[in-house]
């Protein structure tokens, strides 16, 4: 696509403004990974807090990616108005107010408003941070999202150790939210001043959502819109219930628990750094099939854990396997529609609620019909669906069809 004139002189890649622009977006994500580990590892005591039956709880859980589905769809429409840098300024900082709120409130009504409220705050919040980080994409000119949600799955290994942390000296939830929402929350605020803007990032932003906006066709996208389903499924069944299946499952300390999503974040981290290297060596399909295969693994593994030891090492085994799969779903999409990958990032990326969607209420209603060595199997099987499409990977060009 050829860039739309601008009034303005296109800034150096590396021009001091687009590196500290970057740096703050980075800095952005891995706040909202300490803001979501916190609260997916202390699941629990949340439960435990606002005696939530087992029963309820996938309910509550469904709602959040429901809303934030919600939230990511009016943002479009607040950043067409506003900007992304001006939305993200608003909802970061707000929703870690959310968090603060989950963790101050003594009744039902209350839970469900502050989850109501991450929910479309954590929607909103990510894609204005995706759009924001997409500018400055376009502006360096060479991949760098990769990089950001390292920074993600960085900060999930950081609130994982704190909620461990707390719960290891019985800190409680409105001390470990409360806190955790005043610390951060200003953090997000300072953090909000240094991201880039139209004097950095030009047309960028606003020619990556016209590239979004345009029609393309479905069909060709719909394998890979599975595999990313699947992949989602799994990754809700981890972040939602790793720590519950530790404490409940294997008799547990809640502390010791924690560590399942610390050691998924961390093999998470580690794959994402290697994972472009492993492609090049072995190829785009090779790489999806053993993370597949090795997903399936952890889960299996982890459904038959004797002991909590052993569920945490399942899980980080796990998460090597998952991080294979996200970021290569989005490339193939790419290489789909070379001159539309941002329209084609944009629906795969829908998928993500989905997987979501699915994956939370799959899990919670099997473990409360039956127990959750049995749940762990479903996300197991599922993931396996990403083998057979593992060929709609391939780097080799492919012919998409003519746009309706």
């Amino acid at each position: 696509m050829s860039a739309a004139p601008s009034v303005q002189p296109v800034p150096s890649p590396m021009a001091p403004g687009l590196r500290v622009g970057r740096a703050a977006l980075a800095v952005s994500f891995l706040l909202q990974g300490t803001t979501f580990a916190l609260l997916v590892t202390c699941i629990p005591e949340i439960q435990h807090r606002y005696g939530l039956s087992d029963g309820l709880l996938p309910v509550f859980l469904a709602a959040v990616p429901i809303l934030a589905g919600v939230g990511s769809i009016l943002s479009e429409q607040l950043v067409k108005r506003t900007g992304a840098r001006a939305v993200l300024r608003v909802v970061q900082p707000a929703v870690c107010l959310s968090l603060a709120g989950a963790g101050l409130g003594g009744s039902l009504w209350q839970l469900a408003l502050a989850l109501g409220a991450f929910g479309l705050l954590v929607g909103a919040l990510d894609a204005s941070m995706n759009m924001l980080g997409v500018g400055l994409q376009h502006r360096y000119g060479r991949s760098i999202m990769i990089g950001f949600h390292a920074a993600f799955s960085l900060g999930g290994i950081l609130g994982a150790g704190i909620a461990g942390l707390g719960s290891h000296y019985d800190l409680g939830l409105p001390v470990l939210f409360g806190t955790a929402g005043a610390v951060i929350a200003p953090l997000a605020v300072l953090t909000g001043t240094r991201f880039a803007g139209p004097a950095e990032l030009g047309d960028a932003a606003r020619e990556a959502a016209e590239a979004a906006a345009r029609s393309i066709p479905w069909r060709p996208l719909l394998p890979l819109c599975l595999a990313m389903a699947c992949a989602y499924i799994a990754d809700a069944s981890v972040s939602n219930y790793s720590v519950k299946y530790l404490t409940d499952g294997l008799g547990s300390r809640e502390d010791l628990a924690k560590l399942s999503y610390l050691g998924y974040m961390v093999a998470m981290l580690l794959g994402r750094a290697l994972g472009d290297r492993a492609v090049q060596r072995f190829g785009a399909v090779a790489v999806v099939r053993g993370g597949a295969a090795l997903a399936a693994l952890g889960f299996g593994l982890a459904a038959v854990a004797p002991a909590a030891w052993a569920g945490i090492a399942s899980f980080t085994v796990l998460g090597f396997g998952i991080c294979a799969i996200i970021p290569q779903v989005f490339a193939a999409g790419g290489r789909l529609f070379p001159a539309d990958s941002d329209a084609a990032v944009a629906r795969l990326n829908l998928f993500n609620y989905v997987g979501f969607l699915i994956g939370s209420p799959l899990v919670g209603a099997i473990a409360d019909a039956s127990s959750y060595r049995w749940a762990l199997l479903a996300p197991m099987l599922l993931v396996l669906a990403v083998l057979p499409l593992a060929e709609r990977f391939s780097p080799a060009p492919v012919a998409a069809p003519a746009a309706a």
